[in-house]
């Protein structure tokens, strides 16, 4: 394939680009389609592992060069700093797991790169997330999971707003990833695959009670792990170093497995108990927000899934007026988490979601 630009363009498409397979896919997609395309790589993190980094700017600037388009680095080490690292420290002060990459989507990816999108008078940004946008005859935006489900990144794009889905575009929407592969070798990209991992990209693998430590140094606070019959088994050094959920790394050893029940973080405790005390089938949720703009009434029967890669229930959702809701499931479900979101689905679209506040 020839690695020239069209002369005759559609329009103008930033692509966010991270020099990873999936992004420069998109980005020569959009240069076959007769798109005019320009890469836009935001340098968010010095020391990130992937997607962040000084090295990912390079990368993407060599496919950059290779698809004979322009590139553009933004600085947005602060914002990202002040809008996902900092609060993604405080949720592990207070014993809550948070999802940094639903805030990044929404305040960085499709806020801070849509604005210098604008600014460089591209008609669209694009990116490579599995994910459909669909207009509708309601006039509203509609975000659809993407084709193949094993890739479906709809879960970290709920909170995104009309008015950044209506500038969108998801070049990957309807592909399986062995294709996005295969596409890659065939048009000669330059990319070397580093998987699909689900580590952070701003921390090393392994390294996040430490990164969390010394920005927090007290975090370190030595407390009891207690079974759920409220005796004491154990100890730790920093409720960071829990999830609700985790059953590897407790330092305990009761002839069973054990996983963390609760974050007790006005005690200091870690609640342990067997699988089955895991499972629950309540939540509440808080800071709701709906694809469409508003709420759909003060009850809502759909699909919700507590985390990614969750498979989810069906679930009443019980909307209150200051932006709360409680969630019941038809059962129980494993680790509801607070500061995991908890993301509404019907018929495999995005209705909106909210972050769980609290497990009864």
């Amino acid at each position: 394939m020839s690695n020239s630009k069209p002369q005759q363009a559609k329009g103008r498409v930033a692509v966010g680009m991270s020099g990873g397979t999936d992004s420069s896919a998109a980005a020569a997609m959009l240069v076959d389609q007769g798109y005019e395309v320009i890469g836009l790589t935001a340098h968010m993190w010095k020391d990130g592992s992937r997607c962040c980094s000084l090295e990912d700017v390079e990368r993407a600037r060599g496919v950059c060069s290779y698809l004979n388009i322009r590139h553009y680095v933004v600085n947005a080490q602060e914002l990202f700093t002040e809008k996902i690292v900092d609060p993604f420290v405080d949720a592990y002060a207070a014993g809550r797991t948070p999802s940094p990459c639903i805030y990044c989507n929404s305040f960085i990816k499709f806020g801070f790169l849509v604005d210098r999108a604008i600014q460089l008078n591209c008609d669209y940004l694009a990116t490579g997330h599995y994910a459909r946008v669909e207009k509708k005859e309601d006039g509203k935006y509609h975000l659809l999971c993407a084709r193949d489900p094993d890739k479906d990144q709809s879960y970290f794009l709920h909170r995104l707003t009309q008015q950044q889905l209506g500038f969108l575009l998801f070049p990957l929407a309807d592909l399986p990833k062995p294709e996005v592969k295969a596409y890659s070798v065939e048009r000669g990209l330059p990319v070397v695959s580093r998987g699909d991992s689900q580590d952070l990209c701003f921390i090393e693998e392994g390294k996040l009670p430490d990164f969390v430590e010394a920005r927090a140094p007290d975090v370190v606070q030595r407390g009891e792990i207690r079974d759920h019959n409220g005796k004491t088994v154990g100890h730790h050094e920093g409720l960071h170093r829990f999830t609700v959920g985790q059953r590897g790394k407790l330092g305990i050893a009761l002839g069973e497995r054990m996983y963390v029940k609760r974050l007790d973080k006005e005690n200091n405790v870690v609640e342990v108990a067997p699988r089955p005390g895991v499972m629950k089938s309540q939540c509440i949720l808080n800071d709701l927000h709906w694809i469409s703009g508003t709420a759909p009434g003060e009850e809502l029967q759909c699909e919700v899934r507590p985390r990614y890669r969750s498979n989810g229930a069906m679930a009443s959702v019980r909307i209150s007026a200051d932006q709360e809701a409680t969630v019941v499931f038809s059962e129980p479900q494993f680790a509801l988490t607070p500061g995991q979101a908890a993301v509404f689905y019907k018929d495999g679209e995005v209705l909106g979601g909210g972050w769980i506040d609290s497990v009864p």
